[in-house]
């Protein structure tokens, strides 16, 4: 579906990444691990127009693309959300920006909420809610926007870990029911294994990919798989060995 190509970034003369590619199949989840501050996050600004690459290309289904804002979307860290409307207004933002027939969208946010658990809460507003009940919401206005690829910058790191664990479930979803391509970033391995197909290792700044690993077995997935913890096991020496030959 995605093809990146020698994927170029500076900021004044320090380089983020230079020639980074990596190839995104349809239907596929696809998790990006690394150390904090290597450019994971300025890749995807790079990749939907947030931020102009310095270099290379992408191109989807074959086609050049300058950039992914029309294709993809964009679910980031926080959720976002605007603290003068309510949930359900919230979530019909996309519909309300890309000028949708609103009767319809309306009720596709509403069969949403009820699916991610939100049913009852359309008219609370974001600060009357728990911080998993707003993460859920940002994940029904990322549905609305009714793309096929959809970008998740680490969409769970600011919950707790009980909400955090609960709502991952809730990303497979994306995958299985709603038929997305996921590209997304974390630096939770056990995250990573739960919800990947395919695990991409990156170094520290300047990022490159390490190490590509594919996962065959079945999810949902439970962590007394030995492949998983020997891929575990792997991923934190790797890591471990990037950060510890970082220039000081």
């Amino acid at each position: 579906m995605l093809q990146v190509s020698n994927a170029t970034k500076y900021f004044k003369d320090q380089k983020i990444f230079s020639g980074f590619d990596i190839e995104v199949g349809q239907g596929r989840f696809h998790v990006l691990v690394g150390p904090s501050g290597c450019g994971k996050s300025t890749l995807f600004d790079g990749l939907t127009g947030v931020v102009q690459l310095d270099g290379g290309s992408l191109s989807w289904n074959h086609e050049p693309l300058l950039n992914l804002s029309h294709h993809a979307a964009y679910m980031q860290q926080k959720d976002m959300l605007l603290p003068w409307f309510c949930l359900l207004d919230n979530a019909l933002l996309p519909a309300k920006t890309g000028k949708q027939d609103m009767t319809a969208a309306q009720s596709q946010a509403r069969r949403l909420f009820k699916r991610l658990g939100l049913q009852g809460y359309e008219s609370h507003m974001p600060v009357q809610v728990s911080g998993g009940m707003r993460q859920r919401c940002a994940l029904v206005r990322t549905l609305m926007f009714n793309r096929d690829l959809i970008l998740l910058d680490e969409p769970l790191s600011a919950l707790d870990t009980i909400t955090r664990r609960s709502l991952q479930s809730l990303l497979l979803l994306l995958q299985t029911e709603f038929k997305k391509t996921i590209l997304m970033i974390t630096h939770d391995i056990e995250e990573a294994l739960l919800l990947a197909d395919e695990i991409y290792l990156l170094s520290s700044m300047p990022m490159a990919i390490s190490r590509h690993f594919i996962l065959d077995s079945v999810k949902p997935r439970k962590f007394n798989d030995p492949v998983l913890l020997d891929i575990k096991a792997d991923v934190l020496d790797m890591l471990e060995g990037d950060l510890t030959h970082e220039p000081g």
